[in-house]
């Protein structure tokens, strides 16, 4: 696996708001890239490395978890278990299958492959299936597992519906690898 290259950061208004005047400057920015970013990433490059190099074969599981509704960059309320694979770039499109038919299956959920999640940095720049590493991106509704509202509590009652086809999407995943 190479190291992860030399790449501009985005803009941080692009993702975060901050206060007004408080932008980080140039400094700052490439000092939180060198403190936290590329030790990150050189960690997780080194670990798929090692991984694949004992089992032959990786699956990076990149799993997040997001509000159901998010107006300010979506309309509407998002599917539950959202699987990216880069439109299938980062993963074999049989796991992918395999993993949307488990989504799918999900009592009370929505599932979608490639929708408005497809994948983000991690999943675009370490998954390459010809290489033996397949990686997936999950995002998955906070309401699935917890409160959406303040205090934001785990409510393992809610979480409990959601969790048999979680395990069983990581179960595949491992048995593809």
């Amino acid at each position: 696996m190479s190291a992860v290259p030399d790449r501009p950061v985005e803009t941080p208004q692009r993702w975060l708001r901050y206060a007004e005047g408080d932008l980080p400057d140039a400094a700052e920015i490439a000092a939180r890239r060198a403190a936290i970013w590329q030790p990150y990433h050189a960690q997780l490059a080194a670990e798929l490395a090692r991984l694949k190099a004992e089992h032959g074969r990786v699956v990076l599981w990149d799993a997040h978890s997001i509000a159901s509704v998010v107006p300010r960059f979506f309309d509407g309320r998002l599917t539950d278990l959202n699987l990216g694979t880069a439109d299938g770039a980062s993963c074999d499109a049989t796991l992918a299958a395999r993993l949307l038919q488990i989504a799918q299956q999900a009592p009370g959920h929505s599932a979608v492959l490639n929708g408005r999640f497809k994948g983000g940095h991690i999943t675009r720049r370490y998954g390459c299936p010809a290489e033996g590493v397949h990686a997936v991106q999950l995002e998955l509704t906070q309401c699935s597992y917890m409160n959406e509202a303040p205090p934001f509590d785990y409510r393992p009652d809610v979480a409990a519906r959601v969790q048999p086809t979680l395990r069983r999407m990581i179960e595949a995943a491992l048995a593809h690898a």
